[in-house]
């Protein structure tokens, strides 16, 4: 009896008439299976925390399993649906971060509630915002799927993109502090109960517009002038984009007092210049540029002044300004190697773990061998992005998955940089992990978007869509006239 396709899981594929190559594999089997897998580690983590935490197994944690199961199990099916070559790691890997974020959020809640009772203040529970949060940004995924059927159709709008980028990157700066100010930082819109962080969404924005902008101009990138010490410099006249990233990375910094936008923006477009390039001098160049501007930056903003401080000796200050990250390396430090374990620690001592600093509550319940293993699904995550965009044949799909893949690692990097004392806190926040809509929004955009490239690197040469050229550009054929 004939097998209804699909039920191999990895084994499906489209068939192929008598004689032609094998089929490619779809792969989506694979996904459920690891998505499965995925449910089981975060449904363990829900049973650990309601033992460790609660000595009993409370009926909700039911709930959010249940949630969690229908929102990916509809997340693959849209897959299946409008990528069905994409790469079938990229949504595991990203469901595993989220629901652990879920997980670790719940194990949160209770502490924090009673923390903010003993201060006379009300809590509003961040587990299930979460889990809405996932499902709009999931829906968001979905979208992206659905409406961006070729990714280089989006290399149209590069400019628009960019010039929505930059309004949103800077908006936050020239409001009142009354909607925008959170923690010293001018990076959010406040309305009422409702809070959007836009930089989120414009370093997306700006990463289409980077890659846009440098396959049309790609010869400004590519021209050597001089050389210097062994290095081909750029023309002067071809400094320009550079030059303007770094100005608008200080402007960012200057209105909003917040160096971690700042520093995403110029490293990920400094990035991508480089990928396009190849060539070193840019990268030296852009060092020199941001040393310059951090020095700009330490001698004019206190702010800066203070989270240089705390990164040199927080314990000069550990009650005051300090006292954040003595609390973060107390945190990673009693986690030790294996850690507490889930809902056994005390990672609520921290300010703001929820959202800055979530990491230093991982590193001390699950220590630094859970901590290392979600490094890892980080870096599998960026990987299969940057083997998309190897794999993908348009210069602006490689551009872009560089790009998407490369920020991710970079966020991450500064982010755990930051709560363990290597480089100065940024206060921002670790994709897929951190309590917010924002963040999360904008990371299933990037995955959607990933999904989307992967999905035209692997998807047969016969079904791939053919966008329509312009009549100036299309080729002539010449047809003999029939005798």
């Amino acid at each position: 009896m004939a097998l209804p396709p699909g039920v191999l899981g990895a084994a499906t594929t489209h068939m192929n008439a008598p004689g032609s190559p094998p089929a490619t594999p779809t792969r989506r089997g694979t996904e459920l299976a690891l998505l499965g897998f995925v449910l089981g580690l975060v449904a363990l983590a829900f049973v650990l925390i309601s033992e460790n935490q609660f000595q009993t197994l409370k009926p909700d944690i039911l709930l959010y399993v249940a949630g969690y199961a229908v929102l990916f199990g509809a997340a693959h099916l849209a897959v299946r649906k409008f990528a069905p070559y994409a790469d079938p790691l990229i949504l595991p890997c990203a469901s595993l971060l989220n629901g652990l974020s879920i997980a670790m959020l719940y194990r949160l809640d209770p502490a924090l509630a009673e923390i903010a009772f003993q201060g006379g203040h009300g809590y509003s529970n961040a587990a299930p915002k979460q889990l809405i949060w996932t499902a709009l940004s999931l829906a968001a995924m979905i979208v992206v799927l659905w409406g961006v059927k070729d990714h280089r159709t989006l290399s149209r709008y590069g400019y628009t993109f960019g010039l929505v980028g930059l309004v949103l990157l800077v908006l936050p700066g020239v409001l009142p502090c009354s909607i925008s100010c959170v923690g010293g930082a001018k990076l959010w819109i406040i309305i009422g109960p409702v809070s959007i962080q836009p930089g989120e969404f414009a370093k997306v924005l700006i990463i289409l517009f980077v890659a846009a902008f440098l396959v049309a101009k790609r010869d400004l990138f590519t021209i050597a002038g001089r050389k210097l010490f062994g290095l081909e410099l750029p023309r002067p006249r071809d400094l320009g984009p550079l030059l303007i990233a770094w100005a608008v990375a200080i402007v960012v910094l200057m209105i909003e007092t917040e160096l971690g936008a700042s520093l995403m923006f110029f490293g990920t477009v400094l990035a991508m210049v480089y990928l396009a390039t190849e060539r070193s001098a840019w990268v030296w160049i852009g060092i020199v540029l941001f040393m310059g501007g951090a020095t700009l930056a330490y001698r004019m903003f206190t702010h800066v002044q203070t989270r240089v401080t705390n990164w040199i000796d927080p314990f000069a200050d550990a009650q005051n300004d300090g006292y954040q990250m003595v609390q973060s390396l107390f945190s990673l430090g009693s986690g030790g190697i294996a850690g507490a374990g889930l809902g056994a620690g005390h990672p609520e001592l921290v300010p703001v773990v929820s959202s800055d600093f979530i990491v230093s509550a991982f590193g001390e319940e699950l220590g630094f061998i859970g901590l290392a293993a979600m490094i890892i699904v980080y870096m599998l995550l960026a990987l299969r992005g940057l083997r998309s965009g190897l794999a993908v044949r348009d210069t602006f799909g490689k551009l872009l998955a560089g790009g998407l893949s490369f920020l991710l690692m970079w966020q991450m990097f500064v982010v755990i940089g930051g709560i363990s004392k290597l480089i100065p806190e940024t206060g921002l926040t670790a994709p897929f992990l951190s309590a917010g809509g924002s963040s999360l929004l904008a990371s299933y955009i990037m995955v959607g978007l990933l999904l989307r490239i992967s999905d035209a690197a692997r998807r047969p040469q016969a079904s791939r869509p053919k966008p329509q050229a312009p009549i100036a550009e299309a080729s002539t054929v010449l047809v003999e006239r029939p005798t």
